[in-house]
């Protein structure tokens, strides 16, 4: 082989080495040997631009990574309102974010802004109601040692409300907690809006439907709840108490004068409630009927009306609410429309020569005014017509009125001691009995159910009978009240009948309430440290949470009965 063919293969197995060094981006050996320049000048600039490919790749790497982390992060934060999700198209470019996707984000959003609005809401409170609202809260910590502690409700004056029987003394720690639970959502009612558990309305049911004309949707749970139509009607919706009163201590407080925006000149002869509990009037001897918007805080005056002639004695609601009676030492007496604001001055009523007729009583049933007359007479007045419809005759004198049976009986005392009762339908006495240990009545009440009634004497004895037995032939009272030493001018039942109260306007804080059945007088009223003065009269609202006290002071104290939910 000669020389030159030698070094040509030399030179192609040189070229071949260096081709693979650059390939496997080894460094360039210059043991042998010398290269070109301008070769040397091109591998720099290879590998220049190799670096620039790598690094500008690894950053947009970086950059598109962090994207997707940014876009995760809002999807978890706001859903999808900022980046819907496109469908066909992924978000995420490993398997990891897919899964993610498919259990955290939503695939698909309810739009509410068309017209079917309310049907896609209510769907949505079917599925809340099978799923959500049967599941049954549950506490998320409970006190173990509640099942085994006792706690006396008797030794601590503020825990006897908790009792439910008057001789209970110890109770379970748990049944403690609910009732004090059950007492603070007595004292606080929430809001209905508030309420988590609250029912919603059937399902399918818009508020354009309903089952009847009347237009009421019944929530479910309530289709068969009795007093679903209270709106369809007028009458009173007054929520008595549930749970029977308990003797010893009753819980009340004192609330601002009924009449503190315009106190009477004179003493107080009446205070009575209007039928809806909100509505007082008081009237005395300055001849002022006068009308207050009892709400236990201003109390504010709503009208004040002067009768010139007439030093009002008794002034009483008709039951119907209609109008009042006012009467006097006069021979007449007066009428004051509620509805037309008039006063109407009425009698002297035809064939009759009374010059008074200040004590009088009004059926329950509106119909008929009971005056008491001279020489034991009664004086039957139509309440429609105002005029003499009728007269009773007692063998002694009158002095007290009460009605029974919805205004179909009437029961009168008076000098005999003797209690009569009438029959208003045919005007003849049924019945006629020795009122046990009086000399002459001075004070009548019934009870709302007619169920019992309560005399009062001119000693300061109360008795009280059970209206049916006393009928019957049995004299022996109930229960004969002795707390009282003076004469017993003024008795009155509460309305669910718990409460009796008794008063005597002859000695300072002579008044007492009694708690039926068990006939005990509660012993912190009257208050030791405030004076109820010489009380006149006084009555109780229609649902029994307020009482009302008339005292010679021109003022009327107002009570809050806190056993009492209403007004």
């Amino acid at each position: 082989m000669s020389l030159i063919s030698q070094n040509a293969v030399l030179k192609q197995q040189r070229g071949k080495k260096f081709d693979t060094e650059i390939a496997d981006g080894s460094p360039i050996s210059h043991a042998d040997e010398e290269v070109e320049p301008v070769d040397e000048l091109k591998l720099k600039k290879s590998k220049k631009r190799t670096r620039t490919k790598s690094d500008d790749s690894s950053k947009q790497e970086a950059r598109k990574t962090e994207q997707e982390e940014m876009k995760r992060l809002e999807g978890f934060l706001f859903g999808n309102l900022y980046t819907p999700i496109e469908f066909g198209k992924e978000t995420y470019g490993d398997d990891d974010g897919q899964e993610q996707v498919a259990k955290d984000a939503p695939l698909f959003f309810m739009d509410r802004s068309t017209s079917n609005e309310m049907v896609v809401y209510e769907n949505d409170l079917c599925a809340m109601g099978k799923d959500d609202l049967s599941e049954e809260r549950k506490p998320v910590w409970v006190d173990e040692e509640e099942e085994t502690t006792e706690v006396d409700i008797v030794r601590v004056n503020r825990l006897r409300k908790l009792r439910k029987e008057a001789d209970e003394h110890v109770i379970s720690g748990a049944d403690y907690v609910a009732r004090l639970r059950a007492q603070h959502a007595k004292l606080n009612p929430g809001t209905e809006w508030a309420n988590v558990d609250r029912k919603y309305a059937p399902c399918g049911i818009s508020e354009n439907e309903s089952d009847d004309e009347s237009g009421l949707t019944i929530a479910r749970g309530f289709d068969d709840a009795e007093g679903v139509d209270i709106l369809r009607g007028n009458d009173e919706l007054v929520i008595k108490g549930g749970t029977k009163l308990l003797p010893g201590l009753l819980e009340y407080s004192r609330l601002v004068d009924a009449n503190a925006e315009e106190r009477s000149n004179g003493p107080i002869n009446s205070v009575q409630f209007h039928r809806n509990g909100q509505l007082l009037l008081t009237a005395g001897l300055d001849r002022r009927l006068r009308f207050f918007q009892v709400d236990g805080k201003r109390n504010p005056k709503i009208q004040s009306i002067f009768i010139e002639d007439c030093p009002v004695h008794k002034a009483s609601f008709l039951p119907d609410g209609t109008e009042v009676i006012i009467a006097g030492r006069r021979k007449f007496f007066y009428s004051f429309d509620l509805v037309k604001a008039s006063v109407s001055k009425i009698g002297p009523l035809t064939g009759r020569e009374e010059k008074s007729l200040e004590v009088f009583e009004v059926s329950p049933d509106s119909s008929t005014i009971a005056f008491i007359g001279n020489e034991g007479y009664i004086l039957l007045v139509s309440s429609r017509t105002k005029e003499l419809i009728g007269t009773l005759k007692m063998n002694g004198s009158a002095r007290s009125l009460a009605f029974a049976d919805g205004g179909q009986q009437l029961l009168s005392s008076g000098g005999d001691g003797h209690v009569y009762h009438w029959d208003l339908r045919t005007r003849k006495c049924i019945h006629k009995a020795v009122d046990e240990g009086s000399i002459t009545g001075y004070a009548l009440c019934a009870s709302p159910d007619s169920s019992l009634f309560a005399a009062g004497s001119s000693s300061g004895i109360v008795n009280v009978y059970k209206r049916e037995e006393f009928l019957g032939g049995k004299r022996k009272p109930l229960k004969t009240i002795e707390n009282l030493t003076t004469m017993v001018d003024h008795i009155k039942f509460n309305p669910d009948a718990q409460i009796l109260a008794i008063s005597s306007r002859m000695k300072k804080n002579g008044l007492k309430l009694v708690h039926i059945p068990s006939f005990n007088v509660f012993s912190n009223y009257p208050p030791p440290r405030f004076s109820v003065q010489y009380p006149r009269c006084l009555d109780f609202s229609p649902g029994g949470g307020f009482m009302t006290v008339g005292n010679a002071g021109g003022k009327v104290l107002l009570y809050k009965l806190h056993h009492y939910r209403n007004a």
